[in-house]
Parts: structure tokens; sequence; C-alpha cells
């Protein structure tokens, strides 16, 4: 009898019907181990792969092909760049620069908001898209005057696919000789002074378009001719889209923003709230 310190003798090996179906059995155990194994194997691979190409197609910057371009002066009109910038960044592909004759904040005609020009003048020789905003008169007048501005104004013009304006940008325009015999809107308290003093047909649209110019009318017209213009650029689907993204549905809770249907009075208190309000 061996003691109870020594190791128990090891069974013989058998041939028999029992020791073939454990073969069997743990062959077949092992057998789906491995392509278990292999699976989750291929699938890591997988999901590694997915994850991997998910991760490189995040990482691509998006494409900028369309360069729009908004100029920037000290007195501009808050809306005037900033509906038009909402609705045109939106474009696949665009890319919105606000410019202005230094980099820095650029105050608005009533002092109280200013908007990051992001590039100099100097900084900018081609845009597909030119904007130009109105302002309140000291802004307008100055932009007017300022050779600098007109001069960069006409230099863009000559490669761009589309120049615009909105409100009495429509003057710079006009004075950088851009709207010569050519028919316009503006702002409607400025529509005798483009008439008088440029060569230029004045129409009370919303938004005009001559040629490669659309101009529109005053502040909130800027929204509705940026949706004109990205039909142009993108297709009519492309801009629905657009309109529906920004929730443009405009429902006001006053009829009193056509100026050919506004008392004398309402016009008169509607130019003072405006010279009021100027910084």
């Amino acid at each position: 009898m061996p003691s109870p310190s020594s190791p128990s003798p090891a069974p013989a090996p058998s041939s028999g019907p029992a020791s073939a179906t454990r073969r069997s059995v743990l062959h077949g155990t092992v057998a789906v181990t491995a392509l278990a194994a292999v699976g989750a194997a291929q699938a890591s691979t997988a999901h590694a792969s997915t994850a991997h190409a998910s991760t490189a197609h995040a990482a691509q910057p998006r494409r900028r092909e369309l360069h729009i371009g908004i100029l920037l002066y000290d007195g501009y009109s808050l809306l005037d760049p900033t509906g038009p910038a909402e609705v045109l960044s939106r474009l696949p592909g665009a890319a919105v620069t606000m410019v202005a004759e230094r980099r820095g904040p650029v105050r608005t005609d009533t002092g109280d908001v200013a908007v990051m020009a992001d590039r100099s003048l100097d900084e900018v020789d081609r845009l597909d898209v030119l904007l130009v905003p109105g302002g309140g008169n000291r802004g307008t007048i100055a932009a007017m005057k300022n050779p600098r501005i007109l001069e960069w104004v006409r230099r863009i013009h000559r490669h761009t696919r589309w120049t615009t304006s909105v409100c009495t940008g429509a003057l710079i325009l006009a004075s950088a000789g851009l709207l010569d015999g050519r028919r316009a809107t503006t702002y409607w308290a400025s529509a005798d002074y483009l008439e008088s003093t440029f060569d230029v047909t004045y129409v009370p649209e919303r938004y005009v378009r001559s040629g490669k110019i659309v101009t529109a009318a005053g502040v909130s017209a800027g929204v509705d001719m940026a949706l004109h213009l990205a039909s142009l650029i993108a297709g009519e689907r492309t801009a629905k889209a657009v309109q529906l993204a920004v929730e443009y549905d405009p429902r006001p809770p006053f009829d009193a923003g056509n100026a050919a249907e506004a008392s004398p009075e309402l016009k008169e208190l509607a130019l003072r709230l405006l010279e009021e309000s100027a910084g």
C-alpha cells in the first residue's frame, strides 16, 4: 500500500469508447475556441478599421472652395454683415472672412457692438464673393470718401463671381464706380440720393441683380439677398435647406416695414431713432 505522502499512480491510458468520446469532445472544444478567437480577432480588426476610417473622416478639414469676404468699416450696421454671413457660411465649401482696414474689432454705428476683422485689406486680394454692408450716415459717408476702401473694392470686384451690398452699402459701390448705368436698390431713405448723385436707376425691391452685382435694400433685406445668392451659387434646393436650417420664417408683429406704405410721421420717427442711436 502506498504511503500518504506518495503520489498516486497515474491511470493507464484507455483505448476504449469512453476515451474516444473524451478526445472528440476535447478536440471539438479546442476547435470552437479557436474559431471564436479568430472571429473575435476579425471583429476587432474590422472595428479598428471602421474606427480608424471614422476618425480619419472626422479629422479631414472642411474643404474651403468658396471665399466670401465681408467689408467692415467704422459705423456699419450690425445686421448688414452678420445676417448674410449666417446664411452664406452654411453653404458647402464656404469660408466667410471679415475684412477691414486693419485687423481687430470694428464698431457698429451705435458704438455698442464690435465684430472682429480677421484680415486687413492688404491681406486680401482675391474673393469669390464680396459683400459691402451699409451703416449710419457717419460710417457710410466716411467709407464713400475713403480712397483706400474704394480702391480695394474696385480691385476685388475685378475677379469676383459676385459683388453684393446691403442697405447703404450700395452708395459705397456707387462711389467706387461699380453701379454706373445699372439698376440697384438701397435703403429707402437713400434712394433719391443714389439716383441724383450717381448714374444709377433705383428699384424699390428687396434685392436687385444687375450682372454679377446684387444689391439689397435696408438691413434685414440682406438675409433675403443672401438666400437668393445662395441659390445662384449652390442651387435652389440647398438655399431652401439653408433657410430651414436657420429657421428663417419671418412673421413680424407689425406690418410696418414697407416704406412705400409708411406715413410721413412714421418715417420721420424711424430716421430720428436711427440718428439718436448712432454712436
